[in-house]
């Protein structure tokens, strides 16, 4: 247990750097993304009022039908390919992108490569 809470910490404490860094604004909003062992979030977020504009995840019905299993980079994939479908309906073409701590690979980077292919650059 005491090994889980050291790594946990850890990212944190690489996320707080990260958000130091990272601002969205109304032109270009934060995609912020967050891994659990078995699934993965992400949302587009205006920081300067606090709201989320679009969220997607390996949670809702339309990707669990694609993809049972949201653990892995697939479901990872249409996860990226949702998130920019919902932001391409709300005119939004530039994101930052915040990796949450996590490494820049696996999982967060299929994410991120997914929605670039789907024309939202972060």
């Amino acid at each position: 247990m005491d090994i889980i809470k050291k790594t946990y910490k850890k990212r944190l404490r690489r996320r707080r750097g990260i958000r130091k860094k990272i601002f969205g604004v109304k032109e270009k909003p934060r995609l912020s993304v967050f891994r659990s062992s078995k699934n993965i979030y992400c949302q587009i977020i205006d920081d300067t009022t606090g709201m989320t504009l679009a969220s997607a995840s390996t949670v809702t019905k339309d990707i669990k039908d694609k993809s049972p299993y949201g653990g892995n980079a697939k479901a990872a994939e249409l996860v990226g390919q949702k998130i920019a479908e919902e932001a391409q309906k709300l005119g939004i073409t530039k994101t930052v992108f915040d990796r949450g701590g996590y490494k820049f690979h696996g999982r967060v980077k299929a994410l991120a490569e997914s929605a670039r292919k789907n024309n939202l650059a972060c």
